[in-house]
């Protein structure tokens, strides 16, 4: 049974699985974010790191490559396994279970906004970063996931550069 983030799970555990996709713009390690759809239930307008819920008996790296294809059309390579947070979503009434994955889109695969699901995109970077967090708020759970990433993209860059 596919879910969303409004659909009642009242003292259930979900899993969701995001990806921190990311490249390289200008020379800068960059990580997509998708901002929420406004007519979203939970966290609308806010941005996020995009992937959604994990159906039952799915794998959850198979799971975040389905997310990513349904609401973005993007095609993606999953990397390795980043961080893990749970939170308590008032909407479904759920405890989520949060698993982020580094993730580069496949080549010719580019990102689309899918209206139901969300009103844009953005690559975030160390010069823009501060955005996300005026939006969101600096108690997003997200956000120091977000910004320990890009620290590592940036030391991986400099360990393949020196």
């Amino acid at each position: 049974m596919s879910q969303d983030s409004a659909t009642a799970a009242y003292g259930q555990q979900v899993i969701t699985a995001c990806a921190v996709v990311n490249k390289f713009i200008n020379g800068k390690p960059s990580i997509l974010v998708a901002k929420r759809a406004a007519t979203k239930k939970f966290l609308p307008g806010k941005y996020e790191l995009p992937g959604g819920h994990v159906d039952y008996g799915e794998n959850p790296e198979d799971g975040l490559k389905r997310e990513l294809l349904e609401e973005l059309g993007l095609d993606v390579t999953i990397g390795s396994l980043f961080a893990a947070f749970t939170y308590i979503n008032e909407i479904k009434g759920s405890h989520s279970i949060e698993l982020l994955y580094f993730a580069q889109a496949k080549e010719g695969s580019e990102p689309t906004v899918n209206p139901e699901d969300h009103s844009g995109l953005l690559w975030v970077n160390e010069d823009n970063i501060n955005l996300v967090e005026q939006e969101n708020g600096s108690d997003d759970q997200e956000l120091p996931y977000l910004k320990k990433s890009l620290r590592i993209l940036n030391n991986y860059e400099s360990i393949k550069l020196g």
